[in-house]
């Protein structure tokens, strides 16, 4: 049922009323008895959650109905309130025709492989404890989880508990992508900031752009940007977990790019960044020069987020745009990381700058269509292990050579194949991403 970042996929083929239903009976009946629900702005949104809150009572838990939210909003919540498990009702960056569920511990970390195993386990077998008639669960409205979560990033701009929010000039853009990212807005003009929003309305079919923070989606964002004077721009998708940036130019910040800032800013000597298989080869050089290191994981925030309970991992991010700091929260938390990068910006100069001087390769990423890329994937593997002899095969296949690499992985999330190629110097980079097509074509 699950993929790299919890249940999700088209309403009304994957993502059923009866799928809710069943996540909720399943959260219900394996222990836990209070249960956070939320969910974004996406119109499916409110069917989904009858049926969930249904499936919860009826095996008896109760559930505390935040309403919509950010996802980093319902996830903080669960540990907030001593709750025993939380869901978001959410699709993320997808596009408005998708919706999902995506299931949290009280430590603000996503279901990990056991307890999702166990869902899926007990949704298999239908092995649901349905209360009786004078057991079922009640459910209760909450109005503080948004106040909560602001009064987290405030602490974080002051520097500690109890002072007032230390107080920022910049002039930022925010553009919301006609999602639940409000709250990354309002904290930053509470600290002092110039705040100019883009697609500020709430809208789960997502009018002013697609959900996604890509370059071609922030267009008018970077336009924006460069057509004022704003320092930067902050972009976040449609549950505000993911947060992407804009430099004082109007240039796109790549995820590569933001991740390296990232992880320098949090690591030092002996430290360890978690990052996913298909990170660029310059993080871990930028890291290897103040003796920290990368430990890799599958694609998915998910599997950074287990990795970030080692304790010597300080951070953990995706070039997608989701970053994790386990001292602050074990979700991706995009309204912290906007405020991690204002401060970042307004004690170390202008953000072109800050990404100058890390190191830059060229990276090459295409997604491919098809709706059989389990197979593909498994004749990719074979392919590969017959043409390179050593393959790594953490998340896809991944080829290590002398001048870079290039990955073939499956879309957890959607119907896609995506190819990545890197390599210190632009031809290399070219020959391993053709090298990268060649292999996918043969096994397509």
């Amino acid at each position: 049922m699950f993929g790299t970042s919890g249940i999700r996929g088209p309403i009304g083929d994957e993502i059923t009323a009866q799928v809710a239903l069943q996540v909720g009976r399943a959260l219900a009946s394996t222990g836990a008895d209070e249960i956070v629900v939320g969910r974004d702005v996406r119109e499916s949104g409110r069917m989904l959650r009858r049926a969930l809150v249904a499936g919860i009572t009826e095996c008896g838990s109760d559930v505390v109905d935040v309403g919509v939210e950010p996802t980093p909003t319902i996830a903080r919540y669960v540990g907030d309130v001593d709750a025993d498990a939380g869901v978001s009702i959410t699709a993320s960056h997808n596009p408005p025709e998708d919706n999902g569920l995506k299931l949290w511990s009280p430590s603000g970390q996503a279901f990990d492989t056991a307890k999702r195993d166990t869902i899926t386990r007990t949704i298999d077998a239908e092995a649901f404890a349905f209360a009786d008639w004078d057991e079922i669960g009640r459910q209760t409205t909450a109005d503080d989880a948004a106040g909560r979560h602001a009064s987290a990033l405030q602490e974080s701009l002051s520097g500690g508990s109890g002072s007032e929010p230390a107080r920022r000039d910049l002039s930022v853009v925010v553009d919301i992508g006609n999602g639940t990212g409000r709250i990354t807005a309002d904290v930053l003009a509470a600290a002092g900031c110039d705040v100019e929003t883009l697609n500020g309305q709430p809208d789960g079919g997502f009018p002013g752009r697609p959900s996604e923070p890509t370059p071609e989606n922030c267009a008018s964002a970077c336009a924006l940007v460069a057509a004022t004077d704003a320092d930067l721009g902050l972009v976040h998708d449609g549950d505000a977990d993911r947060l992407l940036a804009i430099d004082e130019d109007g240039q796109f910040v790549g995820g590569d790019a933001l991740l390296g800032l990232f992880a320098t800013q949090a690591a030092g000597p002996g430290d360890r960044v978690a990052v996913p298989v298909d990170t660029s080869l310059a993080v871990a050089d930028a890291l290897a020069h103040q003796d920290a290191d990368v430990v890799y994981t599958p694609v998915g925030d998910v599997f950074i987020a287990e990795r970030a309970t080692d304790p010597d991992v300080v951070f953990g991010g995706e070039p997608s745009g989701a970053w994790i700091w386990p001292d602050e929260t074990l979700c991706p938390d995009g309204p912290f990381a906007a405020c991690r990068l204002v401060e970042i910006v307004a004690q170390g100069g202008p953000l072109s700058t800050l990404v100058a001087d890390l190191p830059q390769y060229p990276i090459r990423r295409d997604a491919i269509e098809t709706r059989a890329k389990t197979a593909v994937m498994e004749r990719v593997r074979d392919l590969a292990t017959e043409e390179y002899g050593e393959v790594r095969t953490l998340d896809g296949v991944r080829i290590d050579t002398d001048s870079g690499w290039f990955l073939l992985r499956a879309s957890g999330t959607q119907p896609l194949v995506r190819l990545t190629a890197e390599a210190r110097d632009g031809a290399d980079a070219d020959a391993l991403f053709e090298d990268a097509q060649s292999l996918l074509e043969r096994a397509r």
